[in-house]
């Protein structure tokens, strides 16, 4: 992804939030702890990267592209097996297919040589001379058509096998945990509303302060006979505390006609912001929490969407932030790790400023003059944001239609 070195012309506005003192950060250990953590030789890993300088950390990425023995890839599927990371039988599967293709071509090799010897008008007088129907050669072309299908199958099932293996090792080389599937994941935002059958596969959990987790997720719309599948990558990363629904649509991944946001938003709750953002995002946020929207995106924390996450939809909501893109964000390119991490750590510099908000209508009326830091939450206006009414584009069309049928009507009569 290439990023800009130019920072958004914006300016400070004054707002009305309130803010609340909270402690201040954590500071790296120095003197003693400093000194015992320079003297190790181990690799750096993720977990290191929380400790503020992400631009000083490298990814290990060798077990993505590291070359590789089929047998040494089988034994580390078997072995995830083992550790239960996969679900069983799933390797046994894509060898019993393998094994049942090898006894197809056998098969259907040696009826290729009797065909080559005596001919195939030669092998077909001979099928039905020996009293065979005469739909038996449709059925031998039936069954390399099915040889074929099973070769396929079996070698991206065997391909599969091979990426969860390199996930796994380089989830683990890097501090990180990675996961098979998970069918239900239990996430509050908007790509998780919509469709049926949320799945989320190839699942890589970083641990720290704010918990990350990167993954693929796939959910089908439409009719059972005419089902569509969607597939997405996302990141979602904890927060510490809960914030208003406030969705960022980025522009830079908008098709021609249309958002490529999972739900279409009311257009009422559109907020702009200073400088150039609007040129890379259309801010959503619920009616009441404008001011609440500009003290939560500064002109630094707007800078680094700018320059990080310009490609990616992003969702707050709840105590989540989730980064959506409309494709698969977990892959063995080395490049898109170290894109994805980047963007995260750059983020992490700055989501820690959010700590400080708080909801002000959530402290009651009564409430006495001095002032008394509301408790971390969001008043019920602010959970969630209104979809759009999409029956009022339809009955515009319907009504101009209707206007211009009683318009030809009424020429006619005349």
């Amino acid at each position: 992804m290439h990023v800009s070195a130019r920072q958004p012309r914006v300016r400070r506005r004054q707002t009305t939030t309130t803010l609340y003192p909270i402690p201040p950060p954590r500071v790296a250990p120095t003197g003693a702890e400093g000194e015992a953590g320079q003297g190790s030789t181990a690799a750096p890993t993720l977990a290191h990267m929380h400790a503020g300088r992400a631009d000083a950390v490298r990814l290990d990425t060798r077990a993505l592209l590291e070359p590789a023995d089929r047998e040494t890839i089988r034994a580390g599927v078997r072995q995830l097996e083992r550790d239960r990371l996969l679900p069983p039988g799933v390797a046994r599967y894509g060898r019993g297919l393998g094994c049942l293709g090898v006894a197809l071509f056998a098969i259907l090799w040696g009826v290729l040589l009797l065909i080559l010897v005596g001919g195939a008008g030669g092998i077909i007088a001979i099928l039905i001379a020996a009293g065979a129907p005469a739909y038996v050669p449709l059925m031998i072309g039936g069954w390399a058509v099915f040889l074929v299908a099973v070769i396929a199958v079996s070698r991206r099932r065997r391909q599969t096998g091979e990426r969860w293996w390199r996930l796994e090792r380089f989830a683990r080389a890097n501090g990180m945990t990675w996961r098979y599937e998970d069918p239900r994941p239990q996430l509050p935002g908007l790509l998780f509303a919509v469709g049926r059958s949320h799945t989320s596969t190839d699942l890589v959990d970083r641990p720290g302060t704010h918990p990350a987790t990167f993954a693929n997720h796939s959910y089908t719309t439409g009719s059972t006979r005419h089902p569509r599948t969607h597939r997405w990558g996302y990141v979602a990363v904890r927060l510490s505390a809960p914030l208003p629904h406030i969705v960022l649509d980025a522009k830079g991944n908008d098709s021609l006609f249309s958002s490529t946001l999972p739900v279409a938003l009311a257009r009422s709750q559109r907020v702009s912001l200073e400088g150039d953002f609007d040129r890379h995002f259309t801010l959503y946020c619920p009616a009441g929490y404008e001011a609440d929207a500009r003290y939560l995106f500064p002109p630094d924390i707007m800078a680094r969407f700018i320059d990080r996450v310009a490609l990616l939809d992003v969702e707050i909501v709840d105590d989540w932030l989730l980064l959506y893109s409309r494709r698969p964000l977990v892959t063995l390119d080395p490049a898109t790790w170290e894109w994805l991490v980047s963007v995260v750590d750059a983020l992490e510099g700055k989501i820690g400023q959010w700590d400080r908000w708080r909801d002000g209508r959530l402290l009651p009326a009564d409430t006495a003059p001095e002032p008394v830091p509301p408790p971390k939450g969001v008043a019920a206006a602010g959970t969630r944001l209104r979809r759009a009414r999409r029956w009022v584009p339809v009955a515009a069309l319907g009504a101009i239609l209707a206007a211009l049928t009683i318009a030809q009507l009424l020429m006619l009569a005349a």
